[in-house]
């Protein structure tokens, strides 16, 4: 079932993006609706997955982990076992922020983070390579961030309203 999201709702989705800690009764205050239904309507884009968690954005060079490296990963084989076992193996490395799997080559882009080029080699040799189906990693170390973080855009041109 698709759950159609109004403009109300995108509104609502939109402060969040922007201040995720709003109490219900300021999220209500700045979407012009009522606490109780925005309340409801709340509930309803977390219990659809519209809304899917509430976080703090931290600093990683503030709990020692400003290193960042993408790697790129280009398998060996690309049956359905050997992706699947892949896949597992690297969403049980703790050092692993996002991944995707990608058309073309290559197959994935994986991005680190660590303390320092040490420790991003260690975690290269020690755990990445030694994936499952991993044929090539190559890595580019992130020199700066320019966009981070950034909330989707959520305005009705852009959703189809």
């Amino acid at each position: 079932m698709i759950f159609a999201v109004d403009v109300i709702d995108r509104k609502i989705i939109a402060e969040l993006q922007a201040e995720g800690r709003l109490t219900v009764t300021e999220l209500a205050q700045r979407v012009r609706l009522s606490v109780s239904p925005c309340h409801r309507r709340l509930r309803e884009l977390e219990r659809v997955g519209a809304i899917r968690g509430y976080r703090a954005v931290i600093d990683p060079a503030t709990i020692g982990l400003g290193f960042e490296v993408l790697v790129y990963v280009t398998m060996e084989r690309e049956d359905a076992a050997t992706i699947t076992e892949f896949e597992s193996a690297l969403a049980d490395v703790p050092e692993v922020r996002h991944a995707e799997r990608l058309f073309g080559d290559p197959d994935y882009l994986v991005r680190v983070a660590t303390a320092d080029l040490a420790a991003y080699q260690n975690l290269r040799d020690q755990k990445l390579a030694t994936l499952p189906g991993v044929q090539r990693l190559t890595s580019t170390i992130v020199m700066k961030r320019i966009v981070d973080e950034r909330p989707y855009v959520v305005s009705p041109r852009t959703l189809g309203a």
